[in-house]
């Protein structure tokens, strides 16, 4: 009787399984290579700010993403087409309020500067108030109807910054220098909102008091600097942080006034 060898035959088509693995892996390598080489530059930039906001990071968040698998935004996030047109805007209202305040001889009062978050157009608290008010002076009403128009032609958020000295405040009216700077802010946006076609959702006015002084409060002039309104022609990039919670006030809720 013959005996039964029970050996198995060799498989030799497990080699095939590996192989199938490596193919599925790099199919999905190269869909991931593809997807962020079609990455949205904007989208990123406002999550980036969305994140740094949220986080408390300071704008440290993704400001310095490093060395990157996409060509050409290793180590920056480089600027689209719509940015640099925005920039191109920026600087033509810039220079617009320039000439203005050179042909006015505001030079020693009112300053334009280019930031990281925009366009800022500052005054002297003398150009735009008394000493102590709020209530806008003739002549600022007439330098803002010359400002208003070049505020126009941007869709960018605006914010109007009120600043003060370090003075304590003697007032009736005014409690503080807190209450001093909103009140001279808002009296500035109410001014653009009255007399320019700048929709309200654009515009927003903070308070600073005494706290963000450009130069230490130790002279009348140093005080005099200190006592300004700034207004601020936004960068798009931040327009999701400024528009945060305007559809809910929109939407007419419960709470709404």
């Amino acid at each position: 009787m013959k005996r039964k060898t029970d050996m198995k035959k060799p498989n030799h088509e497990r080699w095939l399984i590996t192989y199938s693995d490596m193919i599925t892996l790099l199919l999905i390598f190269f869909i991931v290579m593809y997807t962020l080489s079609r990455i949205d530059v904007q989208k990123f930039q406002y999550l980036s700010a969305s994140l740094a906001k949220a986080l408390g990071a300071g704008g440290m968040v993704l400001d310095s993403p490093g060395p990157s698998v996409v060509p050409g935004i290793a180590g920056s996030v480089p600027q689209s087409a719509m940015e640099s047109g925005e920039n191109q805007q920026l600087e033509n209202v810039k220079r617009d309020l320039e000439k203005y305040i050179r042909e006015s001889n505001l030079n020693a009062k009112v300053t334009v500067t280019s930031e990281e978050r925009g366009v800022v157009l500052s005054f002297q608290g003398e150009v735009l108030f008394r000493l102590g008010s709020a209530e806008l002076t003739p002549r600022a009403r007439e330098i803002i109807s010359r400002v208003g128009p070049l505020l126009e032609k941007m869709p960018n958020y605006i914010r109007v910054e009120g600043h003060t000295d370090d003075l304590p405040i003697v007032s009736g009216i005014y409690p503080s220098n807190w209450e001093l700077s909103a009140a001279r802010a808002n009296s500035v946006l109410r001014e653009l909102i009255r007399n320019f076609n700048i929709h309200p959702h654009r515009l927003s006015a903070v308070a600073y008091g005494e706290y963000r002084p450009i130069v230490p409060n130790d002279s009348d002039d140093h005080r005099q600097m200190n006592r300004r309104v700034n207004i601020v022609i936004l960068y798009s990039k931040f327009a999701v942080t400024e528009a945060a919670g305007t559809h809910r006030m929109d939407s007419g809720g419960p709470n709404s006034n």
